[in-house]
């Protein structure tokens, strides 16, 4: 086989090159320190790279909004402590209003403090957050949430709505509560009422019954739905009757019209004595209220629950905000002391509902953030194993590299001696 001058020349150039390109190759994973400087290098490792970093970057974007959601929470339930702090400066005051010696002056300077407690109020119900959206206006967080109307009460202008992030794979965690939740749908216990069926008509207007409330929500969960009749004795009006409202049933057997009817709610009467000259908490079913002196003899009140027909029907639920400007407004209006006795009474049971529903949402808040914790440290775990699956296929082993580097060197080294050597053979050397 002949091999001419010139295939002898360009083949120990690509020799020379080939051998030069290795040792360059070398040289840039040990300086680099990766293994893998393109995906030709190693095909299935690249994908399995590629897969692992698309991976982490899903793992610092849960990271980021872990931080986030953190951060929104734990403002919250700054927030919120500081309500609770505020209502309890507010509980005491009204407890200080229900002191019977208190003249007018004392129950303006209670009002007054009451009114700036308000205003404290209203202001962190409507925190901003750091991007200056209402921490509790729900979704509309560029709106103001709680507004005071001209009559002195309050709106709430947000909605329902609760925002999440998503802090894992399969786990959206909320980051808000809403107003309406926190501090609107607080349960009235002021929800029962008398009922325009009292004999004579005219004893509505008397002032007997005042002060009704619900003292306990677990007893008044059966307290009959048609209201209880009250009905003072026509010879001794101190002695009085408590029974429940009946209302017509239907027949035992609805084909046979001369069946027997069964009324839809049974129950027994409670008899009872008021205090001579004093007026009387009496207790029903959950249900309290202020008879006020002695009665008219023969006199009958119907006391209606929420599912009654009151005339004036009161609502089941009560914002905190309304509840304390009702009793400031009653401590400012030089009231007497049965209306402020009602006042304090409805105030405090209600605010202690508000308390509690405050207190359940910074429950729910600390559950949030000790999962927050727990997924924070998880995160941390699985980016560690997911680094270390990159480091196993991408780093480059310094002790192979380097003697794959020696090896390179000297081959380079004789081929390039061994391409002078061929290029210097000549005929002519022979003659």
């Amino acid at each position: 086989m002949r091999i001419s001058t010139i295939q002898a020349f360009n083949n120990g150039v690509a020799g020379i090159q080939r051998n030069y390109a290795n040792a360059t190759r070398t040289q840039e994973q040990i300086s680099t320190g990766n293994r893998i400087l393109t995906p030709a290098d190693d095909p299935v490792a690249s994908v399995r790279l590629l897969q692992l970093e698309q991976q982490q970057n899903v793992l610092t974007q849960y990271k980021d909004n872990l931080t986030a959601a953190k951060n929104s929470l734990s403002q919250e339930e700054v927030t919120l402590n500081s309500v609770n702090t505020v209502l309890q400066r507010v509980r005491e005051l009204t407890v200080q209003a229900g002191n019977g010696t208190l003249d007018n002056a004392g129950r303006q300077a209670i009002a007054a403090e009451l009114g700036e407690r308000e205003n404290e109020l209203l202001s962190l119900m409507n925190t901003r957050n750091a991007r200056g959206e209402y921490l509790f206006a729900g979704f509309q967080g560029k709106g103001q949430p709680f507004v005071r109307t001209a009559d002195g009460t309050y709106s709430y202008q947000g909605d329902e709505g609760q925002r999440k992030l998503q802090i894992a794979s399969s786990r959206d965690l909320p980051i808000s509560d809403n107003g309406k939740k926190i501090f609107q749908n607080i349960t009235n216990a002021g929800r029962i009422s008398l009922s325009d069926t009292a004999v004579p008509p005219a004893a509505l207007a008397s002032g007997t019954i005042s002060g009704m409330l619900v003292e306990d929500e677990v007893a008044f969960a059966s307290f009959p739905p048609n209201g209880v009749q009250l009905v003072f004795d026509p010879v001794d009006p101190l002695n009085y009757t408590l029974s429940p409202v009946i209302t017509p049933g239907v027949p035992a057997d609805p084909t046979d019209p001369l069946s027997v009817e069964i009324p839809a709610v049974l129950g027994a009467a409670v008899n009872g004595r008021l205090q001579a000259g004093k007026d009387t908490l009496v207790h029903y079913q959950g249900a309290a209220f202020y008879v006020n002196g002695t009665p008219a003899a023969g006199a009958s009140f119907t006391i209606a629950g929420p599912n009654g027909d009151p005339t004036s029907s009161p609502p089941n639920k009560v914002g905190i905000l309304d509840t304390i400007a009702s009793l400031r407004s009653t401590l400012e209006n030089s009231a007497t002391g049965g209306q402020v006795r009602d006042a304090v009474a409805l105030a405090l049971t209600n605010l202690d509902h508000g308390m509690t529903s405050v207190d359940g949402v910074r429950g729910e808040i600390g559950a949030r953030l000790n999962v927050i914790e727990t997924t924070q440290t998880d995160n941390e775990d699985v980016t560690l194993v997911n680094k270390s699956v990159q480091a196993g296929l991408r780093e480059l082993d310094y002790a192979e590299a380097l003697s794959r580097l020696a090896f390179q060197s000297i081959v380079l080294e004789a081929s390039q001696q061994s391409y002078v050597k061929i290029a210097g053979l000549s005929l002519f050397n022979k003659i």
